[in-house]
């Protein structure tokens, strides 16, 4: 694969403890903490520790063991933050962009955990 990843990226420094982060829950493969700039009363961000530029070059090029860390921090996080829609949350949305097109601010792959209000459609209907 084409990905070029770099390793001066905000979420590369976060990793090295060259930032400081409001974590939220740490694994082997996985740190999630706190947005900085929140869009929603639950905001977090979940990353994988290998440098993945996108979700596609994650599923692709990831162990095993990264990829099922990275998704069980997913839910555990659902389930710590009681928005679990089927557990009487009131549910929520994952966001992962990518690229030009999706609108990627940071080429390490992080995922969007959003809730604890209502969220409005994704995209306007065409």
């Amino acid at each position: 694969m084409g990905y070029q990843y770099d390793d001066q990226n905000v979420f590369a420094k976060i990793l090295r403890g060259e930032i400081p982060n409001d974590t939220v829950m740490e694994s082997d493969h996985s740190l999630a903490f706190r947005d900085i700039t929140p869009q929603a009363p639950i905001h977090i961000l979940v990353i994988p520790k290998g440098p993945y530029v996108c979700f596609d070059h994650f599923a692709l090029e990831a162990s095993d063991a990264e990829i099922a860390d990275f998704n069980r921090m997913v839910g555990k996080i659902c389930a710590d933050q009681k928005i679990q829609p089927g557990e009487d949350g009131d549910g929520y949305r994952l966001i992962s962009n990518a690229g030009n097109d999706g609108v990627q601010e940071v080429p390490h792959l992080h995922i969007h955990i959003l809730a604890g209000r209502g969220l409005g459609r994704m995209l306007a209907k065409a």
